[in-house]
């Protein structure tokens, strides 16, 4: 049997009106200290948030997320949150928002393969 390691993750979304508290989710970022992972999948589409709202600035919105995939990798690109070690990116990129991105609240969970953990939530979650 192979052990299962603890492992956190956060569904990652688009709030159009913060003030309404709507939301499309459309990514997964997981974390797992025992496998040294730190993972985000991505999928906006864009069609389908146009009918919450039609006049975002998919630009920025799309930017922002590129951002999280750069934290993610520790990627220089990534800027000083990209430095940082990856329970701290993890922390920094689920840390609590009033902005257009949020994520919710990380969840805690067993896995054998975080990798395959967070193929398995971005299926559920944001497809």
């Amino acid at each position: 049997m192979q052990e299962k390691h603890l492992f956190e993750y956060a569904v990652i979304r688009v709030v159009p009106r913060v003030e309404r508290e709507e939301f499309m989710n459309v990514g997964v970022v997981v974390y797992c200290s025992k496998e040294k992972f730190l993972g985000v999948l991505i999928n906006l589409n864009t069609e389908k948030l146009g009918m919450f709202c039609n006049d975002l600035d998919l630009d920025v919105i799309e930017g922002n997320l590129c951002a999280f995939e750069r934290i993610c990798e520790g990627a220089e690109q990534g800027g000083t949150i990209g430095k940082l070690d990856m329970a701290s990116r993890f922390r920094w990129l689920t840390a609590t928002r009033s902005t257009v991105l949020q994520t919710s609240r990380a969840h805690a969970g067993l896995c054998t393969d975080a990798k395959e953990t967070l193929l398995k939530l971005y299926n559920q979650m944001v497809l």
